[in-house]
């Protein structure tokens, strides 16, 4: 893994080639930016389910090849020459996937999950901190064409009769793949929940001196805690 200095010293930005190394996982600091090449591959609730599940086995041996999961869904196309092309890739929320995240990450010794949103911040300490594993997040909206410049082909696919498009097992091989930013490190620190504490220790102040709302949504807290903002 390379650091690479950028002109805010606060920061950093890492090139890891994959399968990523103990030390390149110890590195990452929270908030700072990842580039990666190597071979990357995705699953979600379809092949957890299927290995998890209901018992199947892998595909393929992902130990040695690849210790990064990507919560994604692929916009591939197949060419004139029976290859898939990915013009795009769209990151999906994994904290939907936290049921099965510690049997995965056992199975598969998984140090790196990407996605969208973070994990519920219990996940961080309980799941995560003990497999040795981090959580990279995209960066903002509308990065998916972005991201899949950097996936150069298709090393290969499963499942994908049965399981569609978004929910096949996906092997990209890629280059300077990302920008991603380092949501929870090694020790479970979570990028998402600092700046959530950070914004309620000011929210009542945002709120001061107006009105109950007069209208109220069903299931809408009164909390402002609980919002997300």
């Amino acid at each position: 893994m390379e650091p690479l200095n950028n002109q805010d010293e606060e920061l950093k930005v890492f090139r890891i080639n994959l399968p990523a190394t103990p030390e390149d996982i110890a590195s990452l600091e929270i908030g700072s930016i990842v580039y990666m090449s190597g071979v990357v591959y995705t699953a979600r609730e379809g092949v957890y389910q299927k290995v998890l599940g209901n018992g199947e086995a892998l595909p393929v041996d992902l130990k040695g090849l690849s210790n990064v999961n990507f919560h994604c869904s692929p916009a591939a196309a197949v060419t004139p020459e029976g290859e898939y092309n990915v013009g795009a890739v769209t990151a999906t929320a994994s904290f939907r996937f936290s049921k099965w995240m510690t049997s995965w990450l056992e199975l598969t010794q998984t140090k790196i999950v990407i996605g969208k949103g973070g994990m519920p911040h219990d996940d961080y300490a309980n799941i995560m901190v003990p497999q040795g594993a981090v959580y990279l997040t995209t960066v903002g909206y509308g990065t998916g064409a972005l991201l899949g410049r950097g996936i150069k082909q298709v090393r290969d696919v499963h499942w994908l009769d049965e399981l569609g498009i978004a929910q096949a097992m996906w092997l990209f091989e890629v280059e300077d793949f990302g920008p991603f930013i380092v949501e929870s490190d090694v020790n479970g620190n979570s990028l998402f929940h600092q700046h959530g504490e950070e914004v309620n220790t000011r929210i009542d102040a945002l709120y001061a001196g107006l009105k109950p709302p007069a209208l109220h949504r069903f299931g809408e807290t009164s909390d402002r805690k609980n919002e997300v903002m």
